[in-house]
């Protein structure tokens, strides 16, 4: 199978949904002329002209709420924030149009859109172009959450978030963009909702999505040098949320350690830890424990930054603790 990079993954979902269907196109910053912010569209204004692939002021408020006046009519944009940092100028749109205009105008209006561009940190930005939003718009009845770990994946989920009819936030990496994955050439969709499971094991269940995956996925290497064998679940969508696969692990694991890139308060590993010890109490053997990025504004100093999020050494650990071996 061939290997490709994130963006191009991201580039391949977006042309084949354009060459399926004229309905859908592209617009934000810089997606046109300059190929995308991190050339996530590179070549597809020469493809697609520019009345399908639009490049923006930078309004995000703006060119959001033209995106979903088009929706609504009919068309199926996907908007492209240069992060998700600058989708809080626009957030009031995406919550009270998007979300809210499926319910609030009695199912006569949908509005298939996808937003979708980078989350999370990616190196010394500090703190206003370094946060986690995920969470937050996971919160919001109305919208769809999806946010990929892989190449694989991204196109997958991608092309799927581009035939529903919903509302679709998709979040991506700055950091992944540039990774390699196994893609197929073939056209393949993947279902919006189901987690899957990265690497199967019998001792501990690791819970987590996005880029902080790895994380997970490199701590159940080094566990496995000592005897221990951990199951790592990769949600890939954080609204709906996949709680069967999570149980299902659960039961058989009975320990459980979710890894969230976000703030402690309030997030997708609080409502995972909530669902599994309503549903699965009995079958615990020791409490879950969480691994979050500390509850403060990201540093900017290297040393302070890997302290703040969750890497390997504190996955490690909260592994172990489950399993109630020394620390």
């Amino acid at each position: 199978m061939r290997t490709i990079e994130f963006r191009e993954a991201l580039r391949e979902a977006m042309s084949e949904e354009m060459r399926r269907d004229e309905k859908v196109y592209l617009m934000g910053e810089e997606v046109a002329e300059y190929n995308g912010a991190y050339k996530v569209s590179k070549g597809m204004l020469a493809e697609f002209g520019e009345k399908r692939v639009i490049d923006t002021p930078i309004a995000e408020l703006g060119f959001t709420g033209i995106a979903i006046g088009s929706a609504i009519n009919g068309l199926r944009p996907i908007v492209e924030f240069m992060t998700f940092n600058f989708s809080l100028v626009a957030i009031d749109q995406i919550i009270n149009s998007a979300a809210k205009m499926r319910s609030m105008s009695g199912g006569q209006f949908s509005v298939p859109i996808v937003f979708r561009g980078a989350t999370g940190t990616a190196g010394m930005l500090s703190s206003q172009h370094s946060q986690s939003f995920d969470s937050w718009y996971a919160n919001c009845p109305g919208l769809k959450v999806i946010v990929p770990s892989n190449p694989y994946d991204a196109k997958g989920l991608l092309k799927s978030a581009i035939r529903d009819n919903d509302p679709i936030v998709f979040m991506e990496s700055e950091q992944m963009y540039g990774e390699k994955g196994e893609v197929p050439e073939g056209e393949y969709l993947i279902p919006i909702g189901v987690a899957d499971i990265k690497r199967e094991g019998t001792d501990v269940t690791i819970v987590s999505f996005g880029k902080i995956i790895k994380q997970a996925l490199n701590a159940a290497v080094e566990l496995n040098k000592e005897g221990i064998s951990v199951e790592v679940v990769d949600l890939r969508t954080i609204r709906p949320i996949d709680y069967d696969t999570i149980i299902k692990s659960v039961k058989k694991t009975n320990r459980l350690v979710i890894v969230e890139e976000s703030w402690p308060l309030g997030n997708i590993s609080t409502e995972i830890a909530f669902k599994v010890q309503k549903e699965a109490f009995d079958y615990l053997d020791a409490p879950i424990i969480r691994v979050n990025a500390a509850d403060v504004p990201l540093p900017y100093a290297p040393t302070l930054i890997e302290a703040s999020l969750p890497n390997l050494e504190r996955v490690i650990k909260a592994v172990k603790e489950t399993l109630y071996l020394k620390k």
